[in-house]
């Protein structure tokens, strides 16, 4: 079942509901206002009667008969009155007989007003008080007229109902599509959007209703998604590129030893060429099952607490003991003899490559100045600070440093892949931390990382 029909049936059903309570409220209030109406004039009617017999001397059975008769009367109307030895003094259908049982005209004696139904009659029985005795009065008649009129308010209050359950489901239907049209149209606009028109972006309308806020967060969602489409595009045709550098260089040096006899030197000159192109292979394979694993492995990932400091003189260490040309200088700018401003909760692997590859690209583009890192604080983080002397980078290429494969024009004479930044920026954000870098043409460049403390 759609929204369209359950709105509906939902807004018939409330209508239904309200339609219902009122026409029983109607309908009850008006039987009752009948009963009481003809209750008052049967009561009425044997009051007038019991005085003209009673009170009047001049008056007998058969002259009240007469004027009964003679008079307005109700449907099927009878009047009887007894004495206080329940014999009956008067009927006014002269029908001798009507038996009224005794324990009856004792109620009526008892209560002194009573009111009952006798098959489809109305009865209203009451205790008059004449000059000298007390007598028993029951007047009984059919409200022919009033039973009608209810009736007939019955079948129009019915009709009624009918027709509006009818014309509310009607308009709970227009109701529902003039409602809903606006979110049909949202439907069929994103429908129309494929990965070949990602930028096409949703009417966001008057901006303030539910419906323009559906289509400002549809369309948040594709600049996400168109984003994230480039970028795969720019990742895989980069990817391609990288890869097939190596690939050909290796088949191009096999093809050319291949083509005549050679020595054992040439031989081992192509097969250490060759080495290198494979660890160059091997190199950017890794990056990229890091790079890919990084978001789908995080929650993965084994921290424990670590001292900063111990990480970054291992790194150091390591850096200078693979590459003679690496100059690294360390310096502290804070108290050592506290080990909880020292200490993080992180991976130490990740960690570790993070900042490898951080001071690793300022020793390659610094031309064998020396690397500055300086292990600062700030409420709440640690501070790493690697500084450079190095080539810089300029303000256009600062905006995408950190996209997988992105390389400077200056960076290209440097062997590289450009991964090593975008994988850093990553584990840095995993750790709840943050990157900056600061740079500037032939001047240097300063890249800062913030960590939070234990």
């Amino acid at each position: 079942m759609n929204i369209k029909i359950k709105l509906a049936i939902k807004f018939a059903l409330i209508v239904a509901s309200i339609l219902l309570m009122s026409s029983l409220v109607v309908y009850f209030s008006s039987a009752q206002y009948r009963s009481n109406e003809f209750n008052r004039r049967l009561k009425d009617k044997a009051i007038s009667s019991a005085k003209l017999l009673v009170d009047v001397d001049e008056i007998d059975n058969t002259l009240l008969r007469i004027i009964n008769q003679n008079t307005t009367a109700l449907p099927e109307e009878k009047v009887i009155i007894y004495n206080y030895l329940n014999e009956e003094i008067y009927n006014s259908k002269d029908e001798a007989g009507d038996s009224i049982p005794v324990a009856l005209l004792n109620q009526i004696r008892l209560e002194t007003e009573l009111y009952y139904t006798d098959g489809t009659k109305e009865v209203v029985g009451m205790l008059y008080a004449g000059k000298y005795k007390r007598y028993v009065v029951i007047a009984s008649a059919r409200d022919i007229y009033g039973l009608s009129k209810l009736r007939n308010l019955q079948y129009v209050l019915i009709l009624v109902f009918l027709l509006s359950i009818g014309i509310t489901i009607l308009a709970g239907w227009i109701f529902a599509n003039q409602a809903l049209e606006p979110i049909a149209k949202v439907v069929r606009d994103v429908n129309n959007i494929s990965a070949s028109n990602l930028h096409a972006r949703l009417n966001e309308g008057n901006q303030k209703d539910e419906i323009a806020h559906l289509s400002i967060t549809f369309n948040k969602m594709l600049e996400r998604l168109e984003e994230a489409f480039t970028m795969q595009k720019n990742f895989v045709a980069n990817a391609s590129h990288e890869l097939r550098t190596p690939l050909t260089s290796v088949t191009s040096q096999i093809e050319v030893a291949l083509l005549k006899k050679r020595g054992v030197e040439e031989y081992e000159k192509v097969l250490q060429s060759v080495l290198e192109d494979v660890k160059s292979l091997s190199k950017l394979y890794n990056g990229l099952l890091e790079l890919a694993q990084m978001d789908i492995e995080n929650k993965k990932i084994v921290i424990n607490p670590l001292r900063i400091d111990e990480l970054l003189l291992s790194t150091i260490e390591e850096l200078t003991e693979t590459k003679d040309s690496y100059r690294i200088a360390f310096e502290y700018n804070i108290p050592t003899d506290d080990e909880e401003k020292l200490t993080i909760v992180g991976s130490e692997a990740l960690l570790k490559s993070a900042m490898g590859n951080i001071m690793e690209n300022a020793c390659k583009f610094s031309n064998g100045q020396l690397t500055t890192v300086t292990l600062g604080e700030e409420p709440g983080f640690l501070k790493i600070k690697v500084e450079d002397k190095g080539v810089g980078i300029s303000r256009d290429d600062l905006q995408h440093i950190r996209e997988p494969f992105y390389r400077a024009d200056h960076a290209l004479q440097v062997k590289g892949h450009g991964l090593g930044l975008s994988l850093t920026d990553k584990i840095i954000k995993l750790h709840k931390g943050y990157l900056a870098i600061d740079s500037a043409l032939n001047v240097g460049t300063t890249v800062t990382v913030m960590l939070p403390v234990l």
